[in-house]
């Protein structure tokens, strides 16, 4: 493969992620890469996934060693089958949903394939690749502008004032597309599990949506009045900016998400940048980012959903819409031990020591391997390699 004259004889790439950059997890993954690679020299050339003019006038003229592709599966026809039309070598970067259902065989000829954790790896060997080919690939943060912020700051007091939040409560927080998924429904019962032993918290839960999926927040509803919480729940939804976030979490005084599915866990390694203590799950892409005891906590997997069957739509680049069988069920995703998890909980709500320890030694570790700077730089030297650029 041929080096392009790139910026200190470095190879160059066009980079397709949804941009201009929003604020969901994927055009921040896409985003941080950027500004990454271009801080290490890199020349980049950034367009939308689904651009094809602007992606084929960047192949012509700037000619690209490589297209990094920022997805899932699903993206392949844009970030894969595109740019090898046009005689760019791609290089995507890939997350699940549990299930990787298309594109097999295309993927399974690439030199390379990023995954975002171990756990989006292993999916995809469960589902019929080789693996030989993937390497995992944390995301990278802005580990600057994520830090912490003393509970005094007049920002974080507004913040938790206007949440509702005493300055003598424990503030637990949450945030998801929907909160469900990030483990909502198993910290309310283990709320619930803890009783009188703690009752001097809130539980904020952060979703981008207002009360959907509906039969998720029904679901939440009904635990909430189970265990007579309506005034100690507050939620709130919508896109936020970036400072805004930051502000959030640490108003917070822990990071609960022992979440049912994550590729990686973005949020709870922002949390630990802010060193707020985070409460995780030992299983999928947390098992790559939380080091229990050290970097947060990890509460013991106690349910796991699986698949025997599910749908094949037209948009995964099937001819028609079918039910695929599988052999064997594939687990779809897990569910925290509430026993389990009410112990992790009740020991961070009541030893502010203990908190406060692990929530700095949660920031070191998340600067030294999540950094954006970092973890681009390792991104590129594998392309290199790999590709022998």
């Amino acid at each position: 493969m041929k080096l392009q004259n790139g910026k200190n004889g470095k190879f160059t790439a066009a980079l397709l992620y949804p941009y201009p950059p929003e604020l969901d997890g994927v055009s921040l993954q896409g985003e941080f890469l950027r500004q990454g690679l271009v801080y290490n020299g890199y020349t980049i050339f950034p367009a939308s996934r689904k651009a094809n003019f602007e992606k084929e006038f960047i192949y012509k003229s700037q000619k690209p060693d490589v297209a990094i592709g920022v997805g899932f599966w699903g993206d392949t026809p844009d970030i894969v089958t595109h740019p090898k039309e046009h005689g760019i070598t791609p290089v995507p970067w890939l997350n699940a949903d549990g299930w990787v259902a298309n594109y097999h065989e295309i993927l399974e000829s690439l030199p390379l394939i990023f995954t975002t954790s171990n756990w989006v790896k292993q999916t995809y060997i469960r589902d019929g690749f080789s693996g030989k080919n993937i390497v995992p690939m944390p995301i990278g943060i802005d580990t600057d502008q994520m830090s912490p912020i003393p509970k005094s700051d007049p920002r974080i007091v507004a913040m938790r004032e206007y949440l509702g939040v005493k300055p003598d409560e424990k503030m637990i927080l949450t945030i998801g597309g929907d909160t469900t998924s990030k483990g909502f429904q198993e910290v309310l019962r283990a709320l619930g599990k803890i009783g009188n032993k703690f009752t001097n918290w809130k539980y904020v839960g952060k979703s981008w949506e207002n009360k959907e999926p509906n039969y998720h927040y029904k679901a939440e509803a009904q635990i909430i009045k189970e265990f007579g919480f309506r005034k100690k729940i507050k939620y709130i939804d919508g896109a936020i900016s970036r400072e805004t976030l930051r502000v959030l979490l640490n108003s917070a005084d822990i990071y609960a998400a022992p979440s049912r599915i994550e590729g990686f866990g973005m949020l709870q390694v922002e949390a630990m940048c802010c060193e707020v203590p985070v409460l995780g799950i030992d299983a999928m892409g947390l098992k790559d980012t939380i080091i229990h005891g050290k970097s947060g906590l990890c509460t013991k997997v106690g349910e796991t959903i699986e698949l025997e069957q599910e749908w094949a739509y037209k948009d995964m680049g099937f001819e028609k819409n079918h039910i695929i069988k599988f052999d064997k069920p594939k687990t779809f995703a897990v569910r925290a031990d509430i026993d389990d998890l009410a112990v992790h909980l009740l020991k961070l709500l009541e030893d502010n020591e203990f908190s406060a320890q692990l929530g700095k030694s949660a920031r070191e570790h998340a600067v030294k391997n999540f950094d954006y700077k970092k973890t681009s730089l390792q991104f590129a030297r594998i392309i290199e390699q790999k590709l022998n650029l």
